[in-house]
């Protein structure tokens, strides 16, 4: 082989091995938060609060209770993207004290017992699947559902059918109607600027790459303004192998144009219905928000605040209080 050859070679194996390594590397490999998860009880009735595995269906996920010997309603939480429940910390609590019965769990692949391979495991009629399976398992014939950010596409799509008649009222912070917002990200000029990060996230490893090199550091980055705690948690699930793919598995399942265009996608919602959203949120624009209004029950209410995208953490007083006033307003007899 001619010397320029070699070199070239040389070049080229560099250009690949040594990113590479460096995000091999940057992963996990000793599994810390599954061997941690693992290590939790398994979730039984009438449990003290806490963190416990929940086995419902096929899978195993990693949850946080509190109030589950109140007598009380249920309440059932969503979280988003690339989040855990640890985000429903002061919420679950909060609750708990007012009577509540809470469960947050961590969604299909976040916990480490519920990571299928494969894009097609991470379907909306799957993800809706796991709001009822875990509901089941925890014995909830019934319950207030409330989701953020990608739990709350799941939650709106999941109370657009109700088809069990088991969830009581419904809440969403940030994302509204998720059919009319997906509907806006191709039709609305303003929303499709703003999601256009949704079409780099459903890319095949570029982001699992940019997010893992360096230890993390952009995913670091991105929680900088997050509470130690939550982000803490939030690497630690994600620098596991497998981990991030399947959180961006989320992206690359959706069918953006199938629920654009399809009218049981654009349903009107029964269900009682608070949304709190973020007047600084770079994500949703206003007139998606205003656009969702006429899907919207009679018993609906809405909370704009001077906030951003992360409610929970930018408003938690008045985040808060208003999801608790509005599950006693559901929860009170007529």
């Amino acid at each position: 082989m001619k010397l320029w050859k070699k070199i070239l070679l040389i070049v080229v194996a560099a250009i690949v091995l040594v990113p590479a390594g460096v995000y091999l590397t940057s992963l996990d490999w000793d599994r810390t938060h599954r061997a941690y998860v693992s290590s939790l009880p398994l979730f039984e009735t009438g449990v003290a609060d806490g963190e416990y595995q929940i086995t419902a269906g096929d899978f195993t996920y990693r949850a946080r209770v509190a109030g589950l010997n109140n007598t009380g309603p249920n309440i059932l939480l969503l979280h988003g993207f690339p989040e855990s429940s640890v985000i429903w910390e002061e919420l679950i609590a909060a609750a708990a004290s007012e009577g509540f019965r809470v469960v947050a769990f961590d969604q299909r692949g976040y916990s480490p017992g519920a990571r299928p391979s494969g894009v097609e495991n991470y379907k909306l009629p799957l993800l809706i699947n796991d709001v009822y399976a875990v509901a089941d398992a925890v014995g909830f014939d019934t319950f207030h559902l409330a989701g953020h950010d990608w739990g709350a596409v799941v939650g709106w799509f999941t109370v657009m059918n109700n088809d069990y008649g088991r969830i009581n009222s419904w809440a969403a912070l940030s994302i509204p109607h998720s059919g009319v917002f997906f509907k806006g990200t191709i039709d609305d000029p303003v929303q499709a600027e703003r999601s256009g990060y949704v079409k780099f996230l459903q890319r095949p490893f570029l982001p699992e790459f940019l997010f893992t090199m360096r230890s993390q550091k952009s995913l670091k980055d991105m929680f900088a303004r997050v509470p130690a705690r939550n982000r803490d948690e939030y690497i630690r699930i994600q620098s596991e192998p497998g981990a991030l793919t399947a959180a961006l598995n989320w992206y690359r399942a959706v069918d953006v144009t199938a629920i654009a265009e399809g009218a049981e996608f654009q349903k009107a919602v029964a269900l009682p219905t608070l949304f709190i959203w973020g007047k600084n949120d770079f994500v949703i624009s206003e007139s998606v928000i205003a656009s969702a209004r006429n899907l919207m029950p009679e018993d609906y209410t809405e909370l704009a605040l001077d906030a951003g995208h992360a409610l929970l953490q930018h408003a938690p007083d008045e985040v808060l209080p208003a999801l608790i006033a509005h599950w006693h307003r559901q929860s009170s007899p007529e």
